[in-house]
């Protein structure tokens, strides 16, 4: 509509400029000039307002002013301004990239007007501006290509700071969407972390304290009946809080991204535990099957916490029972069964059972957990040994058994 009311605009104020530059008698065609009548008037106006068409359908408003210039000059009217709808319908043409039918309609108003000027009985004057006419034809083809190049840089110009601010814009969200991925991330480790650190202080103080509050019951038992007995409850209990204190100070070691201090959690640890079980009063059977071998360090320590939370649940809920702590070495995985004869318990439900599958199935493990065929309780766990390890540990004892006859599979504490 913009562009519609402006070729209007243009249509009617060429009119007007021709009509006044005529009247005026500023140009001349020849000596054989008429006098402008109402037929030289309509071909002016049909050819001036034929430019408010030159956006739309230029080639046919070029047509149309271009046959109304050759009629007007064959007609032998006054001034030369009647060529200037077709001058204006060439240039927009080859502005709007099509050139041939630029070139086709310039050379369609030229040789007719050239013919007409060959057919004259005399020659055009020096003054004669018609003369002129095929450098305003070349000129206005040449404009046009030069306003359409322009555009078309001006457009690529405007294409590629778009593609540009796209770009940007694309780069912006990437990055935002980055940041709120490590802030995710960020919240997810620090989740991570926690739950990493409630389990290792519930796993290890929850089984010292157990063992503290057995000792001191004993010990306040043992009190008046047999007071000789009470210093080994009370160095059971110093013992224990010296274990307490060494796994805190290895698990702040951790968190402080450094060497952590004291015994490190792991199978090879199984028999202190087991001593500090029957220390509290247990009877416990620990049998190793199999021929151990070096497991990665967070399925170590994941079979050592297992291990430790079933024992501290047996000193809570099943009272004095005969527990059988047994490990399995397979090729594959590590068995750890940790069994009892006593009573099921009437305690609530706790994070111990939670703790020790989240554990296991941390590392690519199993557990289950539940009453044994016979009574008591049993808790079963399967967890995935080092492949290259598991290989190398059997070919060695295959090695052994081939030259040595194979002595017990197990050993009771």
């Amino acid at each position: 509509m913009y562009s519609r009311r402006t070729d209007t605009l243009i249509a009617a104020g060429s009119l007007v400029a021709i009509m006044a530059g005529t009247y005026a008698n500023l140009s001349w065609t020849g000596p054989y000039e008429r006098p402008l009548d109402a037929a030289g008037l309509t071909l002016i106006t049909i050819a001036a307002l034929s430019l408010a068409f030159r956006r739309t359908t230029p080639l046919t408003a070029g047509i149309v002013a271009a046959a109304c210039g050759v009629v007007y000059y064959a007609a032998h009217y006054p001034g030369v301004f009647a060529a200037a709808p077709a001058l204006a319908a060439i240039y927009t043409l080859a502005a709007l990239g099509r050139r041939a039918d630029a070139i086709w309609l310039a050379i369609g108003l030229a040789v007719p007007v050239y013919g007409l000027m060959a057919l004259s009985s005399d020659d055009p004057a020096a003054g004669n501006w018609m003369a002129l006419l095929s450098g305003w034809l070349v000129a206005m083809v040449v404009i046009g290509e030069m306003t359409r190049s322009r555009r078309a840089y001006l457009h690529a110009v405007e294409q590629r700071a778009e593609a540009q601010a796209q770009r940007a814009e694309a780069e912006a969200e990437r990055a935002r969407e980055a940041e709120r991925t490590r802030e995710e991330a960020a919240l997810r480790r620090a989740g991570e972390e926690r739950l990493w650190i409630a389990q290792e202080l519930h796993d290890s103080l929850t089984h010292t304290i157990s063992v503290v509050n057995v000792q001191a019951a004993l010990a306040m038992e043992l009190l008046d009946r047999k007071p000789e007995r009470v210093r080994e409850a009370l160095a059971a209990i110093k013992e224990s809080g010296h274990e307490a204190m060494n796994e805190l100070r290895a698990t702040l070691g951790v968190l402080r991204q450094g060497e952590p201090e004291g015994a490190e959690a792991g199978l090879s640890g199984l028999p202190r535990l087991v001593a500090r079980a029957e220390g509290a009063g247990l009877r416990v059977v620990h049998t190793v099957s199999g021929d151990p071998y070096g497991l990665p360090a967070e399925v170590d320590r994941a079979a050592y916490r297992i291990a430790q939370e079933a024992l501290t649940n047996v000193l809570r809920h099943a009272g004095a029972a005969v527990v059988t702590v047994a490990v399995d070495y397979d090729r594959s995985k590590v068995v750890l069964r940790v069994e009892n004869d006593g009573e099921p318990g009437t305690a609530g439900p706790g994070m111990g059972l939670i703790g020790m599958r989240e554990r296991a199935v941390a590392v690519g493990g199993s557990l289950t957990a539940g009453p044994g065929t016979h009574g008591g309780f049993t808790v079963r766990a399967e967890l995935p040994a080092g492949t290259a390890q598991a290989a190398d540990a059997a070919g060695a004892a295959g090695t052994t058994r081939a030259a040595d006859t194979p002595g017990p599979a197990g050993a009771a504490a």
